[in-house]
């Protein structure tokens, strides 16, 4: 929905004939202004030329190009659709000629934007350098919000990062100027809430290399995770594919009153889905009750989307948004999207494949965990389960903000909470810290007192980055392996996730219950019904916070930290050392060789969950991110091998000795070996990180074989040249034993919805023949011959 550099000045008398027939106002603007080489669309467009931005005055939202895709769309369909459809089907690359079925055919669309952040925009830079492309094709940002540590306080970690990644944040300054690529500095925020704040907007389809960026759905936008590879995609001007997803839709009815928060409503919804209900989905969220959700608390619902799998979530244009919109400055867009309503709502009619609904009017505060984010708990009932299952009830640390909840009215509920608490003489018997979501939020909270209200309970603020959410924690009170329990306003709380000790119990919730709990400190409290005895000896029991969902005042924007690519970057260098340790230039992966994989051998069988934070670690890790062979010795270092039930445990096929994942799959490497790894339902789950695809491919691994993958990481895999294989039947996986080997046949004729044939060959000299699926369509089936999608890129260039 973005225009072209050429634009053509229609007179105000022609914009009034919007409701003529478009193909007779079309032959009209033709014929009596000359327009040939121009798009139709952009001369239709004078009436309202807003830009996407404040950052980029010259780039204009197009709803009137999304008003004709719809058009073109809707009258081929013949049917009603939903709001998924219209932004999703509005940005088809051909909308006349495109076939479309939800959850079979592969869309190629044409996204407005790309946002990067730091860990994956290293990745993703060096890939577009290798491209050889001289600018990017679209708007593009990149924010500096991962590699930035918690460990003493806001201002103190920010200038540690800044010291520490000077070489990574120089060449992502350097880079995004020399491409035309817009750089938040460190000390920013986290790359949602400057999303939400500057980016998002109705109708907008963005593409973000974190899996958190369908935060921006809270703004009514197409806001979809991807790896970095699909960004590359996007900024040299290629179509993306995405498969034609499926969409589930979320009636809410009633509305959030008391201790009930927008957070509930997801909480609720992965306790129904699980972490894989919503794979190949969007959700969308409609009906009475979602007026009674600010835009920001719409925004927490469509981030944690991702921990059902989903594909992204949305919620409808209304009137939240749009004074959200008014709120950071831009009246116009809003002003817009009013005009274009109907195209940002769904139809009356439309048709989702599975509904869900919700009575917010019955919604009981929640707290999902341990381990994994779909085990829901309502927090009157998670006291007594603890108890019974053993976890510990005493709550260490309290931990808020995170791109999920760190917007203006989630740090003032949590305020209100904190100053009834201080009123009685109380503060938090757990440790308490606070990560503000942007520089934006933190100025605004310290000018409206709501830091200090934090502050005097006894916590500590952040800096404004993801730090103890992704991992960035630099946690001194407890040893690793000790039992102990933390409750976050995050998103995720896979085992070790936030502080790598996998004896860490983290529950997720909403806030203000965080607050509320780290008050009390512990599990066993539930705010709504049981007191707490203050100072004077005195019980009380906690109102429900009460708070505004935008300041009175205006935001204050704090320091400025974005930087603007320059006009003119001929003469920009971009350096990359060939002996540092934190960056290095990529190689092209080896083409398909045109035979069959004979005598895989297996690295390591999985056993259960393997998230991306298993197959490639974060936390300390992240400093790798721009440096391939380094980061590929965390491969795999996560996950359980069935074979002895331990972590970065295998068997070396050669030497018969146990050793590390990455030692034994580089041993391979070197003598020519190659290998598969077999995995559990849901492979994949998690970060976006593609390190989780190119880790394997760069030590040697041809496929990966699982019952099923989550949908981002089985696009990186293709992306790389691997092989996103699954068990035709699910139970072939107790088939295959770590000694085996493995011989994938088919590969000559590989073809869309054809399974390939697997002969495991057991050490006893039997064999077993099993069927394999794929979900490869005729492109992704040229990045295999490839090598991979960037080497089919350079083959297209060079015809």
């Amino acid at each position: 929905m973005r225009s072209g550099s050429r634009h053509f000045h229609a007179t105000s008398s022609l914009s009034v004939h919007k409701m003529a027939p478009y193909s007779l106002l079309v032959t009209r603007l033709q014929k009596a202004l000359g327009v040939r080489q121009y798009h139709v669309a952009s001369v239709l467009c004078q009436r309202a030329k807003v830009a996407m931005s404040h950052f980029e005055p010259h780039e204009y939202i197009r709803y009137d190009l999304l008003e004709k895709n719809i058009d073109i769309v809707r009258k081929r369909l013949n049917r009603p659709l939903t709001l998924s459809e219209k932004i999703v089907y509005g940005h088809l690359d051909d909308p006349a000629k495109q076939e479309i079925e939800r959850g079979k055919t592969y869309l190629r669309l044409r996204p407005d934007r790309v946002a990067m952040q730091d860990a994956t925009a290293q990745m993703a830079m060096l890939q577009f350098i290798s491209s050889g492309l001289p600018k990017v094709a679209v708007p593009s940002t990149i924010h500096c919000d991962h590699l930035i540590e918690a460990q003493l306080g806001g201002e103190k970690d920010l200038r540690r990062a800044k010291d520490i990644n000077q070489e990574v944040y120089n060449f992502l300054a350097t880079a995004g100027a020399k491409y035309g690529v817009g750089f938040w500095r460190p000390g920013s925020g986290i790359i949602h809430q400057i999303i939400l704040e500057n980016y998002a907007y109705p109708g907008v389809l963005l593409i973000g290399t974190d899996s958190h960026t369908p935060n921006g759905g809270g703004l009514g936008g197409i806001c979809i995770g991807v790896g970095g590879a699909d960004a590359v995609d996007v900024m040299a001007g290629i179509p993306w594919e995405l498969k034609c997803p499926k969409v589930i839709g979320v009636k809410l009815t009633g509305s959030l009153s008391g201790w009930t928060s927008p957070k509930d409503v997801i909480l609720k919804v992965a306790g129904i889905l699980t972490v894989k209900g919503g794979t190949g989905a969007i959700v969308e969220y409609h009906g009475p009750g979602v007026d009674s959700i600010s835009c920001t608390g719409m925004a927490t619902i469509c981030n944690m989307g991702a921990e059902i799998g989903a594909t992204t979530s949305v919620f409808p244009y209304n009137h939240r948004m749009k004074k959200y919109l008014s709120k950071t400055g831009r009246e116009e867009i809003a002003k817009l999207a009013d005009e274009y309503k109907d195209h940002l709502v769904p139809d009356p009619g439309c048709h989702y494949d599975q509904l869900i609904e919700i009575n917010l009017n019955e919604l009981k505060p929640h707290i999902n965990g341990p381990f994994t984010p779909d085990l829901a708990h309502p927090v009157a009932d998670v006291g007594a389960v603890a108890e019974k299952e053993g976890w510990p009830l005493d709550i260490r640390v309290g931990l808020i903000g995170s791109c999920t909840n760190s917007s203006y009215e989630d740090m003032g509920r949590s305020a209100a909470v904190a100053k009834q608490a201080l009123a009685r003489g109380l503060k938090c018997k757990s440790q308490f810290t606070i990560t503000p979501g942007s520089e934006q939020i933190r100025a605004t909270i310290e000018r409206d007192g709501y830091a200090q209200i934090l502050r005097e309970v006894g916590g500590i603020v952040l800096a404004n980055a993801c730090g103890p959410c992704i991992g960035q924690w630099d946690r001194k009170d407890i040893k690793k392996g000790e039992k102990n329990t933390i409750v976050t306003s995050y998103n995720r709380n896979f085992t070790g996730r936030n502080d790598a000790n996998p004896e860490t119990h983290a529950f997720v919730t909403s806030p203000e219950i965080v607050t509320a709990l780290a008050i009390a400190g512990t599990l066993n409290f539930n705010p709504e019904t049981d007191f707490l005895t203050g100072k004077d000896g005195k019980k009380f029991k906690l109102e429900a916070p009460d708070a505004d969902e935008l300041p009175r005042a205006e935001f204050d924007p704090g320091q400025d930290t974005y930087q603007h690519p320059p006009k003119d970057s001929s003469g920009q260098r971009v350096d990359v050392s060939p002996t540092s340790q934190r960056l290095q230039l990529l190689e092209p992966f080896d083409k398909w060789d045109g035979k069959d994989l004979e005598d895989l051998q297996i690295l390591i069988k999985v056993k259960g969950k393997c998230t991306t934070d298993h197959i490639s670690a974060a936390g300390p890790w992240l400093k790798f991110r721009g440096h391939l062979d380094n980061i590929s010795n965390n491969l795999l270092i996560g996950a359980i091998n069935i074979e002895n039930g331990k972590a970065n445990s295998v068997r070396n096929a050669v030497t018969q000795e146990f050793g590390p994942v990455p030692d034994t799959a580089r041993y391979y490497k070197k003598h020519g070996i190659r290998w598969v790894v077999i995995g559990d339902e849901n492979y994949g789950e998690g970060s976006s990180r593609e390190h989780a695809a190119l880790e394997p491919r760069h030590l040697g691994g041809r496929a990966i074989i699982t019952k099923s993958f989550a949908r981002i990481h089985e696009t990186n895999l293709k992306k790389q040249g691997l092989l996103p294989l699954t068990f035709a039947d699910p139970a072939d996986y107790n088939k295959i034993h770590p000694v085996d080997k493995l011989t994938i046949q088919g590969l000559k004729d590989f073809a869309p919805g054809k399974p390939l044939k697997c002969i495991i060959k057991h050490p006893n000299g039997t064999q077993e023949t099993i069927l394999l699926n794929h979900t490869f369509n005729e492109t992704q089936i040229e990045w295999f011959r490839a090598g991979s999608a960037l080497n089919r890129m350079k083959e297209l260039q060079q015809h």
